[in-house]
């Protein structure tokens, strides 16, 4: 048995550990804007985070549209292996599964250019109406303009994530990490030259942060599609002409895409709604809650990484018609994702200021009081939230979306978001309050998002006939 689980995880390692660095890498991407914006100034910052909020709700949707394409990729990628072990490959057999894959990479590529271009459109439509809201003038006055800058790059940037979708279906994501660390250091750079206006370039302050950003995700696309193209197993099957995209394909991927986008739409609404309630304990209360929030954000990069992963090996799996296969790689990717949980939570626990020091002024005792007794409570919840993560990306794996979605607005919606309105409120345990409830919603959502796999994967179980 143990031998089984070390072979497994070495098979589900080998996709998920560059899919963690990857992105591990993109946080330090944002994280590099966030400190540029700091240096500018203070209302800069204020503005500069109020548009890369709206830009990432957006942006998070519209990944969540073209996030099923590698599930779909790996089970037609596995067919072709199927069908070229079986028969000569002379006679043309491979031919129809490859072309299923084409007609899924222009479908995805479709998909990303209407929501790049509606999101673009909406994301300046905000920018508009952002006066209505009650935020001060002059940061108005700057999100809006870094609105402009960033919504060109939402076009590249989800076609970004369509090739990156074929990549991993087809189980060759090594380029992913490579451009994404040049990624951070040309992004840099680039914020330097355009916020200082060096090199005889005009000075763009926080314009210049946002043009940067939409250039390199220009550039990071164009490297992967180049590098998507210069492999052999890749380029026959990456092509950019979406005039001739499939209306069925396209539909298909819409009717698994949308409930996604609607799932991360709702789990980043959840934590807006929580961080809102943060604040009406006072600034420390907001502060403390953020910082520990960063932390849990860095750490689910890891549950990102082994959840998507999976979720490719379980799409490849049941292709292939091993569903024992497909039942252990929940079991192996809750382990390795438990075992991760653990190291973490251990440093928590023995190193609280250590941990806090990066985030939050350890001068604020107030607020570093109230983040070292959130940590405590962060050492469990991230064990579930990254279960329930797992647990999305195990039911994608089985075309089942729709589920997914459904039971996340129970466990965020119906279970989390009442627990801990009644925990900070009713009982008076403040910013605490909201993080027991956070962890109960999680829970919940957890184990009914597992219990649906295991049944769901049971249900879709050849029945085999038992001799007499």
């Amino acid at each position: 048995m143990l031998t089984t689980l070390l072979r497994d995880s070495r098979a589900l390692g080998v996709l998920a550990v560059p899919l963690v660095l990857t992105q591990l890498a993109q946080v330090a991407l944002t994280t590099t804007d966030t400190v540029m914006m700091g240096l500018i100034g203070t209302t800069e910052l204020a503005a500069g985070g109020l548009g890369i909020v709206i830009f990432n709700q957006i942006r998070t949707m519209g990944v969540g549209l073209v996030t099923s394409v590698g599930n779909q990729v790996a089970s037609a990628a596995a067919r072709d292996e199927q069908a070229a072990d079986g028969t000569d490959s002379a006679d043309g057999a491979q031919e129809p599964a490859h072309d299923d894959v084409r007609a899924i990479v222009r479908a995805s590529l479709a998909v990303a250019t209407l929501a790049g271009v509606a999101g673009a459109l909406l994301m300046i439509l905000i920018g508009q109406a952002l006066t209505w809201l009650g935020q001060d003038a002059d940061v108005v006055r700057l999100a809006r303009n870094m609105l402009h800058a960033l919504a060109p790059g939402l076009l590249p940037c989800l076609w970004f994530q369509a090739v990156r979708q074929f990549t991993v279906g087809m189980r060759r994501p090594q380029a992913l990490l490579r451009i994404t660390l040049v990624s951070i250091g040309v992004n840099a750079g680039l914020n330097w030259i355009l916020i200082h206006g060096t090199f005889g370039l005009p000075r763009l302050g926080l314009t210049g942060v946002g043009i940067a950003t939409s250039t390199v995700y220009l550039l990071s696309f164009l490297a992967l599609y180049l590098a998507a193209k210069k492999d052999p197993a890749l380029a026959p099957l990456l092509t950019l002409d979406i005039t001739r995209t499939d209306p069925a394909v396209l539909k298909r991927i819409l009717g698994l895409g949308v409930p996604i986008a609607a799932t991360y739409g709702s789990e980043a609404g959840f934590f807006s709604v929580t961080a809102f309630m943060a604040g009406s304990f006072g600034p420390d209360a907001l502060a403390a809650h953020t910082a520990v929030n960063q932390l849990v954000y860095i750490v689910f990069q890891v549950a990102v990484g082994l959840s998507h992963a999976a979720s490719i090996n379980v799409s490849r799996e049941l292709a292939l018609g091993n569903h024992d296969g497909a039942r252990r790689i929940k079991n192996t990717a809750l382990t390795c994702a438990a075992a991760v949980m653990t190291c973490v939570g251990i440093l928590y626990l023995a190193a609280p200021r250590l941990v806090l020091a990066p985030f939050l002024d350890t001068g604020s005792s107030q607020a570093l009081s109230i983040a070292t007794h959130l940590l405590v409570v962060t050492a469990f919840l991230q064990f579930f939230d990254c279960a329930q993560n797992i647990g999305v990306g195990l039911l994608r794996g089985l075309d089942d979306t729709r589920s997914g979605f459904r039971i996340t607005l129970i466990g965020y919606w119906a279970v989390g978001l009442p627990a801990a309105w009644l925990l900070a409120y009713a009982l008076h345990l403040d910013t605490l309050g909201i993080w027991l409830g956070l962890l109960t919603g999680l829970a919940a959502t957890a184990t009914l998002l597992l219990r649906r796999y295991t049944s769901a994967l049971t249900a879709t179980q050849p029945f085999t006939a038992t001799a007499a």
